[in-house]
């Protein structure tokens, strides 16, 4: 081999050794950078569990890691179709869950119903936290203005949020109060009774409240009341209801018989309690009201039980029968012995009983009496003799 191609050999290396120069300087940051993007994304991704938790609680325990992973991921990104309602306006529907009914039916029909916007990330949702397994059966009030996690939670109880609550026509406020622990209302009596004893400004009756309870006013009926209802709430739904049935006609009835409306609301709630069969409500009216006009004591049973108050041996707040001792009772509420009205309503009248005072029927009889046959139906009577005519034998 020559001098020469010795000489040349490294001159033509060199040229080569500095292309792969360049091309390392290229490559080695590169890598660095993907690895660096690689180290990120590892993170981000072993921190999607933690995202998961944040947004929407602890998972279920019993989900896998690749679960884990793939739920917390899918959580994140679709976060703003679980945590915002579908139609913020949205009135709320009935929607009933069957019994056995699957999971995927149920979410197929909030979807159909537009109660969900986005069907996917609610299984995602129900999966994630194990809501999936503890849907129940049953009646359900929702709406589009509920986020799908709110839906997703309502849907684990079927206790409805209301409930129907009964109020008895002739029912004093203590029985209102007694029917509370069972009736499904987060009411207890005493919250009830002490709500009972307001005197509210805001009601057109108010000014003639002539006692320290609503006794009288708290109109019997059917109510639909939110289950979480405080006892004033409740109290307030009843005065309204007052308030919205007996109207200018019973008002002007009343004033016709020479009554207000308050004397009014007293005499009905002594005609309720006396009357068994409703159609007689307008004759007993007539009765007590005769009476009055004569100024002849009303001799009535239910203002003696009444004053007398519970019978721990009959467990009733209406003794009967009552006793010689009983009718001697010396309280106001004794019609036996005091004449004209008792200071008070003694129980809250029903619309037919207010509507048989404000209209009476128009008769002669002083006196009633129950008939021997035991159907709680009466005989009425003229005078005293007739009265006494019409006993049983």
């Amino acid at each position: 081999m020559s001098d020469t191609a010795v000489r040349r050999y490294p001159s033509r290396r060199r040229p080569q050794s500095k292309r792969m120069s360049c091309l390392g300087a290229f490559i080695l940051p590169a890598v660095a950078l993907v690895i660096l993007l690689g180290l990120m994304l590892a993170l981000a991704i072993v921190g999607l569990p933690s995202q998961a938790r944040q947004k929407f609680g602890p998972p279920a325990s019993n989900l896998s890691r690749r679960q884990l992973f793939t739920y917390s991921a899918l959580l994140v990104f679709q976060a703003n179709d679980l945590n915002r309602p579908g139609d913020p306006l949205g009135e709320p529907r009935p929607f009933t869950v069957a019994l056995n009914e699957s999971t995927q039916s149920v979410i197929g029909r909030l979807w159909e119903e537009g109660l969900i916007p986005n069907p996917g990330a609610f299984n995602t949702y129900l999966r994630y936290t194990g809501l999936d397994t503890s849907i129940q059966a049953g009646d359900y009030s929702l709406s589009p203005a509920m986020t799908p996690v709110e839906i997703a939670h309502t849907l684990q109880d079927a206790t409805p949020t209301q409930v129907d609550f009964t109020v008895l026509a002739g029912w004093r406020i203590e029985e209102i109060a007694a029917s509370l622990p069972t009736s499904g209302l987060e009411i207890s009596p005493e919250e009830f009774i002490q709500a009972a004893s307001a005197r509210p400004a805001d009601y057109s009756f108010t000014a003639e409240l002539e006692s320290p309870t609503l006794e009288g006013f708290l109109f019997p009926g059917v109510y639909v009341i939110q289950r979480d209802s405080t006892a004033g709430e409740l109290v307030r739904t009843l005065l309204d209801s007052f308030e919205q049935q007996v109207g200018s006609d019973i008002r002007e009835g009343f004033s016709r018989q020479g009554l207000s409306l308050y004397e009014g609301v007293i005499l009905a709630s002594i005609v309720e309690r006396e009357a068994v069969v409703e159609d007689e409500m307008p004759l007993i009216a007539s009765v007590f009201l005769n009476r009055l006009q004569a100024g002849i004591k009303l001799d009535s049973d239910p203002t003696v039980q009444y004053a007398r108050g519970f019978n721990s041996d009959q467990d009733t707040w209406w003794t009967n029968p009552l006793s010689l001792d009983d009718l001697a009772i010396d309280s106001p509420y004794n019609t036996y012995v005091y004449p004209g009205l008792p200071p008070t309503p003694i129980a809250n009248p029903g619309l037919s009983a207010l509507h048989a005072v404000a209209f009476p029927a128009q008769t002669p009889y002083y006196y009633f009496r129950a008939t021997c046959d035991g159907l709680g139906k009466h005989t009425f009577a003229e005078t005293l003799e007739e009265h006494i005519q019409n006993a049983c034998p």
